[in-house]
């Protein structure tokens, strides 16, 4: 059955200061929270990675011109809606719900962020927006996260939000991060938005650097089903409300930083996946011994994203024959007799052939909600891992009603 809560092992979480956030039910959906703001008591600086499908949503379109700036001071998000595909009023619509917010909070509307989420090819209900910003407004507080958690979800089952707390000098830093997504799930990016704030000082370019770094080994290492959306954002704000000088590559705890912003992103991108529409299992897909890391992306992608394997998957079965096949499609050069496949620390392959493991004991890995499979390529030193689900036939009820 379909697990509906996130694990427990993780820090508790926390918020970074001079931040508030606020998420209401505004009447784009008909009985779920659906309009969500987040705000900065000063202006931060700003991050972002954006979708690369070629068609993008009025708002994708409007926070990459937006980021150039390098300043936030708000961002606003509605869900029920993806405003993609909808021409130049979507556009519109995206710039007037931005000034609203801005009018709201006498901020410059260049400051303020717009995403969205949802169906394609629907006009935004602009009136509907219009009346339910003075009312998020209204909701902003302290303690909000979960709120703007909620009311970002379209089909996720359960909120998804991750903090790290660590020193930089003498004082304690946050980063906390919120997330949606659980369908139309392969990055570069996929159908999810990532929210990450700090009360870090951070140079802007060095905050770029540390952000595309970070989701290139989370968000765009994750895949549900191999779909690639229009509207996926990951943005990064940092306010600098710590009081520290700020963080570059030069400075002493800047790998503190990054190794923070890390934990933080895969902990969101792990929630995706286990929010995976339908999904039951995690599976982490290892693959070492190719020629070079390129190669072994695309061996991990290949099996990561293989209908037939994420079947067997769910069935409980360790087929290793389709693992086979589809390294054998991938862009990487594979020499079968090399090949070494293994479910947790069971070796199922050994030189392109069976190992002596029963399928029985195989298939007792699979079974079990997350577990590894560790292919070896014995072809040079390159390394990859992407994170994976089952695919059930949940997966297809959900989206033939959506």
């Amino acid at each position: 059955m379909k697990k509906s809560t996130p694990p427990a092992e993780r820090p508790p979480f926390a918020w970074p200061s001079g931040f508030q956030a606020a998420g209401i039910h505004a009447g784009i959906k008909p009985d779920k929270k659906d309009l969500a703001l987040l705000t900065s008591q000063t202006t931060a600086t700003v991050a972002g990675t954006f979708t690369t499908n070629q068609v993008q949503a009025a708002p994708v379109k409007l926070c990459r011109e937006r980021l150039a700036g390098e300043k936030m001071r708000a961002l606003i998000v509605n869900s029920g809606n993806a405003n993609a595909c909808t021409g130049p009023k979507g556009r519109r619509d995206a710039e007037a719900t931005g000034q609203q917010v801005a009018e709201a909070l006498g901020l410059d509307p260049g400051e303020v962020f717009v995403c969205s989420t949802g169906p394609i090819g629907v006009p935004l209900p602009m009136s509907t927006l219009s009346r339910g910003i003075p009312l998020c407004v209204d909701a902003l507080r302290d303690d909000g996260a979960a709120d703007f958690a909620s009311a970002i979800m379209t089909t996720d089952t359960f909120p998804k939000i991750a903090s790290e707390q660590f020193p930089i000098g003498d004082q304690t830093v946050t980063i906390s991060g919120i997330a949606k997504g659980a369908g139309m799930i392969e990055p570069k990016m996929a159908t999810m938005l990532a929210f990450l704030v700090t009360d870090a000082a951070v140079d802007p370019a060095a905050l770029q650097t540390a952000l595309s770094q970070a989701v290139a080994l989370s968000f765009n290492r994750i895949t549900v089903d191999g779909d690639r959306s229009t509207n996926d954002t990951v943005l990064l704000f940092a306010n600098g409300t710590a009081g520290h000088e700020p963080l570059d590559a030069s400075h002493p705890d800047w790998p503190a930083f990054n190794d923070a912003l890390r934990r933080v992103t895969l902990s969101l991108a792990l929630d995706i996946v286990r929010d995976g529409e339908g999904a039951t299992k995690v599976v982490t897909v290892h693959v070492r011994g190719a020629r070079n890391d390129e190669e072994a992306e695309a061996a991990a992608r290949a099996v990561a994203n293989s209908s037939l394997i994420k079947t067997s998957w769910a069935g409980g079965q360790a087929n290793w024959g389709r693992v086979m096949d589809a390294l054998g499609y991938s862009r990487a050069v594979v020499e079968e007799e090399c090949v070494e496949i293994d479910y947790d620390t069971l070796p199922a392959v050994r030189h392109g052939i069976a190992a002596d493991t029963a399928q029985v004991d195989l298939d007792r890995v699979v079974a079990q909600d997350r577990f590894t499979l560790g292919i070896r390529l014995n072809l040079g030193e390159g390394e990859a891992i992407m994170y994976s689900c089952d695919t059930t036939e949940e997966y297809v009820r959900i989206n033939v009603e959506e």
